[in-house]
């Protein structure tokens, strides 16, 4: 692990700062709906598919799974260099017990560096994309200067630079590529689909009867958009469901999103800082890849059922 990760006198210049490339694509709001999306992307990768599906807490904790994601995303662009590197070394950490068996019976380890590459790239793609969709489209210049300061960040994770393409051009070659012959379907992508439309309420104050109302409008917009920004060749092989009545829809939301961009001001341009300081405790706790949430196996094999 020393190897790969940089040391703490090297954070200030990795980590985003306020008003930087990353920091402005990651805080507008709108982006926050393309999280489901990168995840898929993630676990369509064998490795990070078995990987999540026998050891991560999706299923049996989707609320706490999801604030701790929401917690490293926003802790390493928005929280200061300090805070990035402390994240990104313990994040690293904790991958190193995540090993296993595939149903082939070939072996993977989270520490693969094609594997932890994909998942920072994937990060970068769903907000390339979401830019593209449900906000803004960048300019090339834009995209380039956002993904190389995405790479800079990386290496608060261990991702070494040449592990990752140097331009958006071939960013999107990579992705072109693993689309073709590497991703597949995983036990995760289901896992990770049945988290959409979660049957507890993420807060103890909220009532039941009101999750009840708003569980299915939320499910569904986020199954509409997450899938309707997988590729479509990628989307028939993850056996994912996406009518025409789904397209129109994914359409008129994406419509609806970007129309909405005057109105997105203070805390919707910005959510990050707002999502630090309300979550400060945690962070400074150090709640994300803690020991309180070790990566526990789960008892059941991964079957390609």
């Amino acid at each position: 692990m020393a190897t790969v990760l940089p040391p703490p006198e090297e954070y200030a210049a990795l980590a985003p700062r306020p008003g930087s490339p990353v920091y402005r694509a990651f805080n507008d709001i709108r982006i926050a709906g393309t999280a489901g999306y990168a995840v898929l992307l993630q676990v369509a990768h064998p490795t990070v598919g078995h990987g999540v599906h026998q050891y991560s807490g999706f299923v049996e904790d989707p609320w706490g799974r999801l604030l701790r994601t929401l917690d490293y995303v926003h802790g390493t662009v928005s929280g200061g260099p300090e805070m990035a590197g402390r994240i990104g070394a313990r994040v690293r950490g904790m991958h190193r017990t995540i090993k296993g068996e595939k149903p082939d019976g070939s072996r993977y380890s989270a520490m693969e560096p094609e594997a932890f590459a994909w998942v920072h790239a994937t990060l970068a793609v769903a907000v390339l994309d979401g830019h593209r969709h449900l906000a803004r489209e960048m300019t090339r210049a834009q995209a380039q200067a956002f993904w190389t300061q995405w790479r800079d960040v990386g290496r608060l994770v261990g991702v070494r630079y040449r592990d990752l393409p140097e331009t958006v051009e071939e960013l999107e070659a990579y992705v072109a590529r693993m689309v073709a012959d590497e991703l597949e379907w995983t036990p995760a992508v289901d896992d990770v689909m049945a988290t959409l439309v979660a049957s507890r309420p993420p807060f103890d104050f909220l009532p039941p009867v009101v999750w009840r109302a708003l569980s299915f409008p939320v499910g569904w917009h986020g199954r509409v958009t997450t899938v309707g920004l997988m590729p479509p060749v990628l989307r028939e092989r993850l056996r994912l469901p996406f009518s025409a009545g789904d397209a129109r829809a994914f359409q008129v939301l994406s419509a609806l999103s970007r129309a909405a961009g005057p109105l997105v001001r203070g805390p919707l341009r910005d959510f990050g800082p707002y999502y630090v300081r309300a979550r400060r405790g945690p962070l400074e706790r150090g709640d994300v890849a803690s020991v309180d949430h070790p990566p526990v196996r789960r008892r059941e094999p991964a079957a390609n059922v």
